[in-house]
Formats: structure tokens, sequence, C-alpha cells
């Protein structure tokens, strides 16, 4: 318990403040309702605000308040029918408007992400600490987009305002109608009384003048409409048609364009930066240092601003971390694995004095590289500041953050700064950043109250990401007579994406604590292992590193079940049955692997030259195993089909949920086939596409998704496609040649 107990207290305080003193229980969903006339939503046009959550238009269009950004990932329809459901609407008439800034939209799930328990933990200190997290997020306002959480937060509080809504509607037509309530009804945007019926348009204004009942019962499952079907995403028209406006498309009268070179090495600064030439040059507005390692062009196009830096580039120093390499990090997180330091985070049984005593051990070394988001739209940020006041246009995951952030660095409160968050060109926790948030307002402090768009080549992207992290996995175990695992021992070194991402939204409160972000995927393995540890060794290397699309998950994931199979493998055993010998007390997780399975057909044949690999993970609150049937061709690796189970609980709208399986899979393809970043003389070396492909349409194997019927509340979607997917490939892979890949990308 004292161990448990300063994990989730160091959990806390990498999330920015301790989980003690906040509360037992997470908030209440009717707290997060807010009211008509306090909502913190100004109306839309001639609409009324009936809660926080919705307003409704004299014409009866529905608008839900979403304050999740939409990156593809569908979060707007989703958190749209969560609500019109309950409201029963019109799916015709629905639509969404960007949430502002306020308590209620807080995402109070985020935080549930850190905590270091076991999936299946329901005793009282994991009670306390999820509630005491949720809480915490509540109590922060953070809305923020990520951890795959954005429905889970809004399970109970989106459909708790349309019952609200609703019942404010009934409250009003029984008021006009003058009849009992309980007589009343609502359909299709109506509420209906015999053959009258009145449109919510007609009574919104009414209703909102009313308070709701203090009794709100939801609607059972079998009378749901809308929650588990598919209707049209509120997202697609507008993307079809091109009039989408992502971060890059704002436009704004007078809008000035700023292009910026930053130091090739990390902690690099400039020496040398030809400002004068460059303010000379036509269109060009203003040239000058932002800070000492970044040098910045304002013109009146990007394309004269990128010029005027090509012609006139910046000299840097290489600063004090030019001898960083790949090789020498390398080195040093197998040192770190030699000194069997670190946080355990997991200690069941004595793995030691077994592996200690044991006749044979099976040992192994894994590593994964760094890894860069490579989102296809290049960060950008529009920003204005003028007459005390701070406007902010961007494709941001964290609004909240942006907001502080900008108030920082502009030097006013909270409340001058407007962040409007606009649709996202990929995301993959690389606008969980702010930073080309704040350079885009320090610039635009020096352009006289003129809107400025800051936009990164692709160069800078890739050289002045936040990287996934590399990381090695140490692996000892021993089996017993039935050929299942006796003893584990896992020890994963690399640098905490926790500890750095404090440092760099809270520099005074850095430091190296215990970071489940790191480790998670390597202790909480379903599979019954009578003796069990694991450890984590957190090694900073130089190099900033930062969320990437399941974050941990995404390494373990590969650790993991590829190391399993080296053990079904010595066994002499099917790597599906020895699963199953091993998940008998995890029969969601049973069923989910015997599924993906069992579509795949694993027990048949497969065309000479073709193997099967199977990986079972769980990751935020979803289970999802992956079947790849690969071959080699002219040497390299050729994935031809891909087959995908999933159990993500109750699924709001299973279309996206099966676009996102297949998004994430094509995801954890790229990274394995092709993800590399490397550093050479303190500086990335991969600048673009070609040098860091993405999967091609000619590699991308067939797909198929298959979904669990499920009464649970709803797991994550976005990440948990994304960590099977390279161990599938890699033990396919070992199957059909019979050598092991321990380090990704795939090299035979």
């Amino acid at each position: 318990m004292k161990r448990r107990g300063f994990l989730i207290a160091g959990a806390a305080a990498a999330g920015g403040a301790l989980l003690v003193g906040v509360g037992l229980q997470p908030p209440d969903a009717r707290s997060r309702l807010g009211t008509g006339r306090g909502a913190p939503q100004p109306p839309q046009g001639d609409g009324v605000a009936l809660n926080a959550w919705v307003q409704i238009g004299r014409d009866g269009r529905v608008s839900v308040a979403v304050p999740r950004a939409e990156m593809g990932q569908g979060v707007h329809t989703a958190l749209a029918q969560l609500l019109a459901e309950e409201l029963d609407a019109d799916w015709a008439q629905v639509g969404v408007h960007d949430a502002t800034g306020a308590p209620v939209y807080a995402n109070a799930a985020l935080l549930l992400n850190v905590l270091p328990l076991q999936p299946d933990d329901d005793g009282a200190l994991a009670r306390f600490a999820r509630g005491a997290a949720q809480r915490l997020g509540y109590s922060l306002g953070l809305q923020v987009t990520g951890g795959s959480s954005s429905v889970r937060d809004a399970w109970e509080p989106l459909r708790l305002a349309g019952a609200a809504a609703r019942n404010l509607l009934l409250q009003a037509a029984a008021a006009r109608w003058q009849r009992p309530l309980a007589e009343l009804k609502t359909a299709g945007g109506f509420v209906l009384h015999g053959e009258r019926r009145l449109g919510y348009g007609e009574l919104a204004a009414e209703a909102a003048q009313l308070s709701p009942a203090h009794e709100l019962p939801l609607k059972r499952r079998e009378d749901w409409s809308l929650i588990g079907r598919s209707p049209p995403r509120l997202d697609l028209p507008a993307k079809v048609q091109g009039l989408a406006r992502y971060g890059i498309d704002v436009q704004l009268p007078g809008l000035r364009h700023a292009a910026l070179r930053q130091a090739p090495s990390f902690g690099g600064s400039v020496v040398r930066f030809e400002v004068e030439a460059i303010r000379q040059r036509r269109g060009v507005f203003d040239a000058f240092l932002l800070n000492e390692g970044s040098a910045v062009v304002v013109a009146d196009s990007w394309w004269r601003a990128e010029a005027a830096l090509k012609a006139h580039p910046p000299r840097f120093h290489a600063g004090p971390r030019a001898g960083l390499d790949t090789a020498g990090m390398r080195q040093t997180l197998q040192r770190a694995l030699d000194q069997h330091s670190g946080t355990g985070f997991r200690n069941d049984g004595d793995a030691r004095a077994v592996l200690a005593r044991a006749g044979a051990v099976l040992r192994a070394e894994y590593e994964a590289p760094f890894l860069a988001h490579a989102a296809l739209e290049p960060l950008n940020c529009t920003a204005q500041v003028k007459d005390g006041q701070v406007h902010v246009w961007c494709p941001t995951q964290v609004a909240s953050l942006a907001r502080w952030k900008a108030a920082q660095v502009a030097g006013v409160a909270q409340e001058r700064v407007t962040v409007e968050t606009t649709y996202l060109g990929g995301g993959f926790g690389r606008r969980l950043e702010t930073d080309v948030i704040e350079q885009a307002v320090a610039i635009a402090m020096r352009c006289g109250g003129a809107p400025v768009k800051l936009l990164w080549n692709r160069e800078e992207d890739f050289t002045h990401d936040v990287y996934r992290p590399l990381a090695m996995a140490r692996f000892e175990a021993t089996l017993g007579p039935d050929g299942l695992p006796m003893a584990w021992l896992n020890q994963v070194a690399g640098p905490s994406v926790g500890t750095d991402t404090v440092a760099r939204l809270l520099p005074g409160l850095a430091a190296d604590l215990p970071d489940k972000n790191h480790i998670e995927g390597a202790f909480e393995l379903p599979y019954a292992i009578p003796h069990l540890r694991v450890r984590q060794l957190r090694v900073p290397l130089g190099v900033p590193v930062g969320s990437w699309r399941s974050v941990g998950h995404s390494l373990n994931a590969f650790f993991t079940e590829c190391f399993l199979d080296e053990l079904a493998h010595a066994a002499g055993q099917d790597p599906l049955r020895y699963r199953e010998a091993l998940l008998a007390r995890h029969p969601r997780h049973l069923a989910v692997l015997r599924l993906a399975a069992t579509q795949a057909g694993w027990s048949s044949a497969l065309p000479a030259g073709r193997a099967r690999g199977i990986a079972l993970h769980e990751s935020f609150g979803s289970i999802c195993a992956q079947v790849a049937e690969v071959s080699i061709e002219a040497g390299r690796p050729r994935v031809h089909r891909v087959v995908c189970a999933l159990d993500a609980g109750t699924l709001v709208h299973p279309d996206t949920v099966r676009a996102q399986m297949e998004g994430s899979i094509l995801f954890g393809l790229t990274a394995a086939l092709h993800g590399e970043i490397t550093i050479a003389n303190g500086a990335v070396q991969q600048r673009n596409f070609p040098e860091q492909p993405l999967l091609s349409l000619a590699e991308t194997p067939q797909i198929d998704v298959h979904l669990v019927p499920s009464t649970a509340p709803p797991g994550g979607v976005g990440e948990p496609g994304t960590p099977p997917t390279a161990p599938a490939v890699c033990n396919a892979l070992a199957t059909l040649t019979g050598r092991r890949i321990r380090q990704l990308p795939i090299r035979l």
C-alpha cells in the first residue's frame, strides 16, 4: 500500500498537483450542466441556451457545445450524439459549436491516464485515486483532447445535459397546454400531446426560464436511436466540399505571415542573422531574433518570408549538446539497465528469487527508436495582440493551456485571451504542446495590432518535434513444467514523457518522479504469471520527448507481446493457445483474442511464404487484438492483411470506431516499417518525408475490423489500435524466418 500510494502521489504531482485533499469522488455530472441564464456560452445567432451544453434556435436547430478538438477522430459527432439521444432531437437539425473556456468543459477523465493502477483494480485506494484524479482534472479546468478520453469523459455529462434540456422543454409545453407532464412525450425535435405538437424552437425561450427536475432519468439502452448507430458525421460535409477551416486556412484582414528558423542542434543559438538585408526585401515587414535560438521573418506572404530565410540563412552555434548521437544514447540506456535500479511498478511474488534458482532462463533485449509525429498539417498558429486583447486561432489539443500560455507571453490576464480551435490536420499528441502558440503571440506583439500567421516548414516540424522516446526493455523469464512463465522480470529504460512535459509547461514543478506514461502497457499485463516484476528506469537523454499516439503503450506492447511470443515458441506451444492459457481470469481479453484469431483463420493453411502473428494489448480502457499476415518480397516485409478485434465498451458511432482502428493500424505500420529519428552532432537527421516516409498505398494491407458488443461504459478509441500492430507483424516475421526482431523499425 505504501508503494502504490507513493506511485499515485508521484503520478498526480507529474500532472501538476497532488491528489491528496482534492476529494474522494469524481465531479457529479449534474454539477457540469451550467444553467440557461448563467451558461458560459454566448448564444449562437437567435439560439437560446438551455444549459452550458446545448442551444436551440427559433427554427429548431440544436447546437451542441463541444470542448474537444476535432482531428478526424469524429469527436464532434460522438459528443453531439450523446446529447441528441437524450434530447430526442432530429439528427438532421443537430450541429456543433466550439465551447469557450469554462470549468464545466474540463476533461475530468484525462488524469485517469496518469494513475499507476491495474485496469481491474477496484480496491478502496484505486477508487479514491480515480475519483480524486477526475476531480483534480475538473478543478484545474483542463480543456484538453488527448488520452482517448473525450467520450469517456462526456459519457454521463452530455447525456444528462440532453435529458435536462428535454425536461425543460417538456415543462414549457406542459405549462402552455396546461397538461400534466406525464401526458407529454418527445420525438424528432417536437413535444407531443396526442395530435398536438410544438417544435423545440417554439419552446426554447420559455424553457430557458425554468429549472430542470431534480431527477433526470436517462434512456434505457433498448430505447436508444442514435447511440450505437452511425448517423452521418457532422464534420464530413465541410471537409468533402473543401469548406472546413484548419489552422493553416485561417485568413483575416491585414494578415501578415511569419516563417522561422530554429537552431538545428538541441540548445543551439543564433550567431549571425542578416536582419538589415532581409528587411530590404520585397514584402518583408520585419526580421528579428525571437530568442537566442530562433530567427523570424514577417512578410506579406509566407513564401516571401520563407524565401528571405533561404536567401539569408541564419548561422548557428551548436550549443552544449552538440555531442549527442544515437549510438551514445543507446549505450547510456544499456548502462542504466545494467544497474538494476529505477522504480518498481509491479512486484508480484518474488521473480528474482525464482530466476536465481531456475535451471534455464530466457533473456532478451528490445529497443524502439525516437519517433516524430509527422502530422500532415505542419505546426501553425495565427495570433493578434491589440488593445490589450489577445486572439489566437490554432489547431490545438490544449485550448485551456493555450489560453494560459498566450496570456503569460502577452503579459495579460487570461480573461483577455480568446482561443478559437480550428480543425486539426493531425494531432497524435504533438498539438498537446504550446510552443508554436507562444511563438505566434510573441511575434504578434511586434506587429502593431495586425494579425500574424506563423507556419513552420516541414523541416522545422521534423527537427523540432517532441519525440516519442528512445527506449529499451530487458527481459528475463523462466518457464514452469507446463511451459507457461513462472517468473517474468522486465526493466524499461528511457526518457520520461511526464517529466519532460511538466518541465516545459511548469518548469518550477519539474522533478524526477515515477511516470506511468513511460511504463504503461508493461506493468498492467493481464496474463497470469505468478512472479512478475516490472521496473522503470527514467534516463534523460537531452532530446525533448512528448506524448505520441498511445504514448508508452506503443513501446511496451511491442516489447511485451514479442517477448511473450518468444516464450511460447521456447515452450513449443502455439502462440494463440499460450495466451489463452494465461487469460483464464480475464474473459473479456480472452473473447477479443479469440475473435481476432477466428476471423483471421488462425488455424487454416496459408500460401507458401506467408505466416501469421498475433498480439493482444489493453490501453485507455479498451482491449485490442490483431493478427497480421505477412510475407517477404524483395528482401522487405510485406503485410497482406491485418485482422483487428476490439472491445471498447459501448460504441457511440461504430463506423467511426472502425475508421479509427484502420487509421491506428496504418499509423502503427508506418512506425514499424519506416519510423526512426536518429541524432548526430546534437541534431535530428531526418528532415522530411523522403527520409521518414509514410506508409504508401501500395504497402497498405487489407484491414478487417471486428467490434465486440458490450454494455460496459465506453473505452478509448483513438489510440488502442496502434500498440498491437508492430508486435503482430514482428511475431509473424519471426514465425516465417525463425529470427526474432527485437529492434524497430523492422530490418530483415
